[in-house]
């Protein structure tokens, strides 16, 4: 999905949001929770997510064996493509998803959100 400023949007799922002061459990103050189906409006579209670890994992491995994959011993080559089969599904995923970016909303009720995932979010 493409977000742009000044587009409507819902929140798609519950968001339970709260940390423990400190690092302590038992310190923490509270969890605030957003309901499913919250309106809002996105005020700034951020910078691109990073890729996952198995995405640059996959980037890695298979630019090695793009580069030395002809000058590997025959085992560490069927190795090194075994391993690059087994990420080829989140590469997949990567590509079809596109770059995300992290977004901030207004919701309709005042509140706030910075750094939203955008796949918690669908378009009105």
């Amino acid at each position: 999905m493409t977000l742009e400023e000044g587009r409507r949007v819902r929140l798609a799922e519950d968001l339970g949001i709260g940390e423990a002061v400190a690092g302590d459990p038992a310190a923490a103050v509270g969890i605030l929770s957003l309901g499913a189906g919250l309106e809002g409006t996105v005020e700034r579209v951020d910078g691109e997510l990073p890729e996952s670890e198995d995405v640059r994992e996959y980037q890695r491995l298979a630019a090695l064996f793009a580069d030395y994959g002809h000058t590997m011993p025959e085992a560490s080559r069927d190795r090194l493509e075994a391993q690059i089969a087994a990420l080829e599904p989140q590469w997949t995923a990567h590509r079809e998803r596109g770059n995300l970016a992290t977004v901030r909303v207004r919701w309709d009720n005042g509140l706030v959100l910075d750094g939203t995932h955008p796949d918690v979010l669908t378009p009105l």
